[in-house]
């Protein structure tokens, strides 16, 4: 194993988690469970000091009790202390300002493992992008696919993937984390994977939609065939792999985000079909809903590159331009005909 890699047994002895999110403390729970001890960095230091105290996360998963090998701070010094490799599981619009943060505390040669699933809107950065400019040369993978943090914890049965340019390090990653109930794979298309996660989360409010206007089977499933093709002509224009879409970061992640009862972009696009506000319903939501600024973001860098994204498209003019949901479906039925394959 390379020297820039954890060392010694085939598991860490101690891990660093940034973010308290949902799939920041589902990772500490599964890790913890396997005696490795977590160090969990919580932004709010209420938050964090509630946490260490009571060992439950009153925002995510609040009925787990965390495993006593688990620490949660609010200190960045603290929050690194033995750690082996870094999980970085900070929400898209925050990640810059997260890792500035930690920069000059971290090792040289610590690896990273990102579970961000976004871009950065304003510059169209990957997460894995953001953390080599900011954190330097390092080995960085990115897990990512149908791993919804409420059914990791209980252990439910589930695959994720886990990509990045570093082979080795990807195979480390996928034996630290499988075990009896989570299969994890390897790809190479850290490109595909991580705009597989922005993308999806586009198709899961117009999902939502589809719901919230009382459409049935047959038209969610003509939207996520047609939504997958769209996303993947427009990540190959990235430079992605078109393969990595019909795969666990594609076609997983979308089923999981456009029919799970947890997935928040899929809430906001039933209560538009409602006939909700956008502005009334984020300023309900606790949470981000990353696909919101994706839209908008994707929809400006595909009309930039000529990229044809009927159905992207069309959640950008609900969203922003206030185009009724019943309209922007009739738009999309209407369209000239084409081949399948076209």
């Amino acid at each position: 194993m390379p020297s820039n890699l954890p060392a010694g047994a085939d598991q860490p002895d101690s891990v660093s988690i940034l973010g308290s999110g949902g799939m920041g403390t589902a990772l500490a729970t599964l890790l913890a469970r396997r005696c490795v001890r977590v160090r969990l960095w919580a932004r709010d230091p209420d938050l964090a000091d509630h946490i260490q105290k009571t060992r439950r996360n009153p925002r995510h998963l609040s009925d787990l009790e965390l495993p006593p090998e688990v620490t949660c701070t609010a200190d960045a010094a603290t929050a690194l202390e033995d750690a082996r490799f870094l999980i970085v599981a900070i929400p898209s619009a925050y990640l810059r300002d997260t890792l500035r943060v930690f920069a000059s505390r971290l090792q040289p040669d610590l690896p990273v493992l990102s579970v961000v699933k976004g871009i950065e809107n304003q510059t169209f950065a990957r997460p894995s992008q953001l953390i080599a400019q900011i954190l330097g040369p390092r080995p960085v993978a990115v897990l990512t696919g149908p791993g919804h943090a409420e059914e990791l914890v209980q252990e439910l049965p589930a695959s994720m993937v886990v990509a990045g340019p570093d082979p080795e390090w990807n195979r480390w990653i996928q034996q630290t984390l499988s075990h009896h109930r989570l299969r994890v794979y390897t790809n190479n298309d850290a490109i595909g994977v991580e705009w597989a996660g922005a993308l999806k989360n586009i198709l899961g409010i117009a999902a939502g939609i589809c719901e919230g206007l009382g459409f049935g089977d047959n038209a969610k499933a003509a939207l996520l065939t047609r939504g997958l093709v769209e996303m993947s002509r427009f990540a190959v224009a990235q430079g992605a792999h078109p393969a990595t879409f019909y795969g666990l970061a594609g076609v997983g992640d979308v089923i999981t985000t456009c029919y799970s009862p947890f997935g928040r972009n899929r809430a906001v696009g039933v209560r538009i079909g409602r006939g909700e506000s956008l502005d009334q319903i984020l300023r309900s939501m606790r949470d981000v809903a990353e696909g919101v600024p994706t839209t908008r973001s994707v929809h400006t860098l595909a009309a930039a590159q000529g990229v044809e994204m009927p159905i992207t498209r069309e959640v950008y003019a609900i969203l922003f331009e206030n185009k009724p949901p019943r309209d922007a479906l009739t738009d999309l039925m209407l369209r000239p005909p084409k081949g399948e394959c076209a």
